[in-house]
Order: structure tokens, then sequence, then C-alpha cells
């Protein structure tokens, strides 16, 4: 494919000279904060302070041209107990350092810490879950990048059908969920540029449940007489009815699984979506609308389409900036915390 010719973009606003140029002695300063709350409450903290500042340009021979820069600063803590009899993990992160909650960030990962001690075995099955903004980033934050019309066009894609067709104009999801992407969101600024250079712009790739876009690169759009599509400069969920709390969700809840974070994620099957992986740093469980006890952590095995489908969403909340606890605060999501059906955990883990 030729490169691209002269090219508009609109100009996104993520960048902050005060989180790009953070001294040592400010960071050093949020980092006593959680160290001093974790010795006040008997708990050993560690984490992750991250801050940055980028700036990129792209030129090409045939006269296109962007400058960008952005900022991000992260701050992960992970709270453990007396020994390791619990252990707790909070992330925040934001492009401007003065909206990073430090006190909260400890907060939270200390009380989990302390709420998940000494967990009690529990046989694995189907549940239903609560599952925190951090568990929905870590399931579903990369989940955006993954609706390329080649490989659903090749049935490689969980957006595949028989005969080489496509699911799009088709329900996929529950009708409250919206995944969409916003370059231009005030509390989640995207690039300018989407793949291939192409100018960014508000994507909505599933809108009441119905999947609206796939992404054709400038190549498969050429394959099929199409429009190329930019693909996402961020990923946004959330609801189209009013949006629950997390503690309604647990009040609500007859018999399930709080669950506040996932790690160690890998695909296993790219066409229905299916992942596994584990769950860490705090596992609850509920009864009757109350938290009743720690409970150990679990392996799992679980179907993103079948998560979100018709039927399993429970209820949805508002979205909270989160990201992949994997990438420590990278790969930024607005994510809300969800309550779903027949979460499918396969055996019991022993780690802490």
């Amino acid at each position: 494919m030729p490169t691209l010719s002269r090219q508009q973009y609109r100009p996104v606003q993520g960048y902050v000279e005060a989180t790009a140029n953070i001294s040592l002695a400010s960071r050093a300063k949020a980092i006593d904060q959680v160290i001093a709350l974790g010795e006040k409450e008997k708990v050993l903290c560690a984490g992750f302070h991250q801050a940055r500042g980028t700036a990129g340009a792209h030129a090409t021979k045939n006269g296109n041209f962007y400058f960008s820069r952005s900022s991000l600063v992260s701050l992960s803590v992970t709270a453990r107990a007396p020994a390791a009899a619990g252990s707790g993990y909070f992330l925040r992160n934001h492009f401007d350092v003065a909206k990073l909650d430090t006190a909260r960030i400890a907060r939270e990962s200390i009380q989990k810490a302390v709420r998940s001690r000494n967990p009690r075995p529990l046989e694995a099955g189907l549940y239903t879950v609560v599952l925190e903004p951090q568990a929905v980033a870590d399931l579903l934050g990369s989940f955006a990048f993954s609706f390329d019309a080649r490989a659903a066009d090749e049935g490689r894609s969980p957006f595949s059908s028989p005969g080489g067709k496509t699911k799009l104009g088709e329900r996929i999801f529950d009708d409250r969920i919206n995944l969409y992407s916003d370059p231009w969101h005030p509390e989640l600024p995207g690039s300018q540029a989407a793949q291939d250079g192409l100018p960014a712009q508000k994507l909505y790739l599933v809108r009441n449940g119905i999947l609206e876009n796939l992404i054709y690169s400038r190549f498969w759009a050429k394959q099929k007489q199409k429009e190329a599509t930019p693909g996402p400069a961020n990923s946004i969920m959330e609801s189209s009815v009013t949006p629950v709390g997390l503690e309604e969700m647990i009040q609500d809840t007859k018999k399930g699984l709080l669950v506040g974070r996932f790690w160690y994620i890998r695909s296993v099957d790219p066409r229905t979506a299916l992942f596994t992986g584990l769950t860490r740093d705090g596992v609850w469980y509920i009864e009757n609308g109350n938290v009743i006890h720690p409970v150990r952590n679990f392996r799992f095995n679980q179907s993103l389409l079948q998560l979100l489908a018709s039927g399993n969403v429970d209820l949805v909340g508002a979205p909270e900036r989160v990201g992949s606890s994997e990438a420590q605060g990278d790969n930024p999501v607005l994510f809300p915390p969800l309550k779903v059906k027949g979460f499918h955990f396969t055996s019991q883990s022993e780690a802490v």
C-alpha cells in the first residue's frame, strides 16, 4: 500500500506538563504516603509508581505529517498481611497527576489484604460473580483491538459466521453493553491517529449489544472494496441504562463471588474468545447480599462472548479509568464493574 497523502487530524488534549515532568520529590512523597498507611495497618506494601511524557511525529513521502504528545502516571500497590495470610492489589492511572488519588490506591489495597486473610477453600464450578473494574479491565482491556475485519472474514475471529460471513449487525452482547472508542473523551484521551496513520474518530464497535463495526485496514478495505476504518484509539465500555454501584451489585447477589483482579490471562481459542487465567489478591464469597469470607484463588476458562451475552449480564456499573494489571497501568481503559452469571472456575489455586 502507498503511504498516506496529507490528512486532517483533530488535536487530542492528553498531555499535562506536571505529569511529564513530575519531580522525584513528588513521587517519593506519594510512595511515602503508601508506606505510612501500610505500617499503620501492619501490612507490607510494594508497588510501581510510573510517570512519563511521550512525543512522536510521523511523516510520509506523500505529504502527510502529524505530531502528538501524551502523559501518563500510574500507581499500583500490592499489600500483604503478615505471614502472607492475605493479599490486596489496587491500581489507577491518569494523564493528569493531580487526579491520581494516592491515598485511595493505598487504602483499597491495604483493606483488601486485611479482608482476604486466611481464605477458605471453595469448590470450583459455575458462579455468579461481581467483577470490580480492575477485573473487567484485566479480562477485556485489549478486546476492542480484536474486531479485525480480515480475521472475521477468514473465519479466525469470534465475529465470524459460516460461509465466509461475519456477525456484523447481529446481537452479540447483552443489549445494555456498549463498547466504543472516543479519542476526545475527557477522562481517556486517545491518539489523534489510528492504525496506518488514518485520522482517529469516535467509533462504536458494539452498540446496545449489536456488532456495529469491524476494523478494515487500508489493505483489507481495498481487497474487499470497502472504506478503511480507523481502528480504536482507546477502549470504553458503558451501560445504555442507569449504572448500578458495586455495593448494590453485592447486595443484589444471593450467592456468588466478588473478584478484584485477574492475572496471567492467556488466549485458548480466538474463534470463541476463550481465555484462561487466575484470580489474584482477593476473592470473597457473597451470600444474601453480604460479603461473608475470603476464599482461595481459582483458575478460570471463560469465553468473553458468553461473559457478556444476553441472559448472562445481570448488572452494569459506571465506568472507571483503570488499566491492565499485567501491564502495570499501561493500556488505560474506561470500564465498569459487572455482575454476571455462570462464570466458569475450573480449579482451585493455592497461591495467595
